[in-house]
C-alpha cells in the first residue's frame, strides 16, 4: 500500500488518506507528525521519499492544509519497516525535517563503553532545535549540531562529537523521548518576501544583484540590533579579487565579529600587507611580480618570526589588510589548515579535530553567517550551525552555492555572484564611508 508519493502533484483536491487501521506491509511501525509549510517548501514530499529510500513503507493518516499563504499544515503519517533497527534509523533520518513521533516516549540513555566512540545505536543528532525527555520534563539540548551524540549529565543535555565523547559518558540512545523543533524566526524568510516585495525575482536570477545586497545588509544591522555577533566564512578570493579593503571596511563599522578561513586567505593577506601584491602578482593583477612567488614563503617567514599575527600587529610588522583590522578590533578569528598548506602561519590549527573545536567555540552568539567563496570552510562551518542561524552563500559558482545551501542552514539563502563585486556592494550600503578602490562596470 502507497500513501501519497514524492512525485505525486498534492493539492487540497488530491490529499487521498489511507482507511483508518490499514496495516502496511511491513511488521514494525510508528506514527509520525509534522508541522510547517509541507507542500510550498516540499517538505511532506521528501519525508516520503526519505521512507521509501531507506526501505521503508508509509501510510498518510491525516493532513489539515493551511488556508493562506501564511498557515501552517499539519500531517500524521505511519511509517513502517521490516526491522526494528530500520524503522529506528528511518526516525532518526526524517526528523531533519523536523518529524517527530506523536507518542514521544522517555529517552534512554546508555554508557559509552570507550573514548571515541557512541554506543551503536546511539541517537544521531539534528542542527534543529532539540528537547529530550528526561524524568518527566522536556529538557533543552545545548549547542544544536548535526551528526552528533547526546550527553546526559547533572539533568542536562548536550551533543558532542564523535571525537569527543569519553568512556562513561551517559548517551542518548534511540528516537524515543527526542523532539526537534523547527524554528521560530525565519530571518530568510524575511529576506525572501524583502526581496520580492521589491519587485525582484528569488536569488539566483540574473537580476539586479543590487537588490539582494540591500536585502542582506538589512537583515546584517537587524541581528547587530539584537544584539547577536555575524560570522564570515571568507576564501582568498577576497584578496586576489581585490576585495580586501570591503571587508576590511566592514570589520572596522563592526560587522565582522568572528572570521573562519584557512592559511590561503591569511597569507595572501599578509604578503599584499608585506609586499603590496598576492601571489607574486601586481597590484589588481597588473602583472607578475619578479620572483613574486618567494614573498608568499617570506610572508610566512615574517609571521612567523614574530610568534603569531596578533604579535606582528602589536609590533609593527603587520599595520594593514584583513588580519591587522581584526586584531585592532579584537575580533576572534580562526584559521584551519589544510596538507596543501604553505608554512603554515603560526596561528593556523594543523589538526582538524581541533580546529573544529575552536571553531564550535567562537559560534557562542552568532546570529547570522555569511560564506563568501570558500565551499571548504563554508561546508565545515555548516557542519556545526544550529540550523536557526541564517546563512548566506556568496560564490561566483552556481554549483556551489546550490551545494552550500543544501548542506548548511534551514534558512540558507544563495547568491551567485563575483566575490569582489558583491563585498564591495556591501560596504558601500553598510559603511557609509566606503568607496570601491576601483570603478564598476560600465564606469
Amino acid at each position: 500500500m502507497r500513501g501519497i508519493g514524492p512525485e505525486d502533484d498534492v493539492g487540497v483536491a488530491a490529499v487521498v488518506l489511507a482507511p483508518e487501521g490499514r496495516a502496511l506491509g511491513v511488521r514494525y511501525h510508528e506514527k509520525v507528525e509534522v508541522h510547517g509549510h509541507l507542500m510550498d517548501t516540499g517538505v511532506l514530499a521528501r519525508v516520503l521519499d526519505d521512507v521509501l529510500d531507506y526501505g521503508g513503507d508509509y501510510r498518510v493518516d491525516h493532513i489539515d492544509l493551511g488556508r493562506s499563504h501564511d498557515d501552517e499544515s499539519h500531517a500524521v503519517v505511519t511509517v513502517g519497516a521490516e526491522t526494528p533497527r530500520r524503522l529506528m534509523r528511518i526516525l532518526m533520518r526524517i526528523q531533519v525535517h523536523g518529524v517527530n513521533k506523536v507518542e514521544a516516549g522517555t529517552a534512554r540513555c546508555e554508557p559509552a563503553d570507550r573514548d571515541g566512540a557512541f554506543p551503536p545505536d546511539f541517537y544521531s543528532t539534528t542542527n534543529l532545535e532539540t528537547v529530550v525527555h528526561l524524568d518527566g520534563q522536556w529538557v533543552p539540548v545545548e549547542h544544536p549540531e548535526m551528526d552528533c551524540g547526546l550527553v546526559v549529565s547533572a539533568g542536562r543535555v548536550r551533543t558532542v562529537p564523535v571525537t569527543d565523547v569519553r568512556a562513561g559518558d551517559m548517551i542518548v540512545c534511540g528516537v524515543d523521548g527526542v523532539k526537534v523543533v523547527l524554528p521560530v524566526t525565519d530571518h530568510s524568510s524575511r529576506l525572501y518576501a524583502e526581496y520580492e516585495a521589491l519587485g525582484a525575482p528569488l536569488p539566483g536570477s540574473t537580476q539586479p544583484q543590487a537588490v539582494l545586497v540591500k536585502a542582506i545588509a538589512r537583515q546584517v544591522r537587524e541581528v547587530k540590533a539584537e544584539g547577536s555577533q555575524v560570522l564570515w566564512v571568507a576564501g582568498q578570493t577576497v584578496v586576489s579579487t581585490g576585495a580586501a579593503p570591503a571587508l576590511v571596511a566592514l570589520v572596522e563599522a563592526g560587522y565582522v565579529d568572528v572570521l573562519f578561513t584557512g592559511n590561503a586567505l591569511a597569507t595572501l593577506d599578509v604578503e599584499a600587507a608585506l609586499y603590496g601584491s598576492p601571489l607574486g602578482l601586481g597590484p589588481l593583477r597588473s602583472g607578475r611580480v619578479q620572483r613574486g612567488s618567494e614573498q608568499h614563503i617570506r610572508a610566512i617567514n615574517a609571521i612567523r618570526r614574530e610568534g603569531s599575527i596578533r604579535a606582528a600587529v602589536e609590533s609593527g610588522v603587520l599595520s594593514q589588510g584583513i588580519m591587522h583590522a581584526m586584531v585592532k578590533a579584537n575580533k576572534t578569528f580562526v584559521l584551519v589548515g589544510s596538507v596543501r598548506d604553505d608554512g603554515p602561519l603560526p596561528d593556523v590549527h594543523t589538526d582538524v579535530v581541533e580546529g573544529q573545536r575552536a571553531m564550535r567555540a567562537a559560534l557562542r552568539g552568532v546570529g547570522y553567517a555569511l560564506m563568501v567563496a570558500s565551499a571548504q570552510h563554508s561546508v565545515a562551518t555548516g557542519n556545526i550551525l544550529p540550523a536557526s542561524i541564517p546563512v548566506a552563500c556568496v560564490d561566483v559558482d552556481p554549483t556551489t552555492v546550490h551545494a552550500l545551501t543544501e548542506r548548511t542552514s534551514a534558512h540558507a539563502v544563495g547568491v551567485v555572484a563575483d566575490t569582489g563585486l558583491f563585498l564591495e556592494e556591501l560596504a558601500v550600503e553598510l559603511v557609509p564611508d566606503f568607496r570601491p578602490a576601483r570603478p564598476g562596470p560600465g564606469a
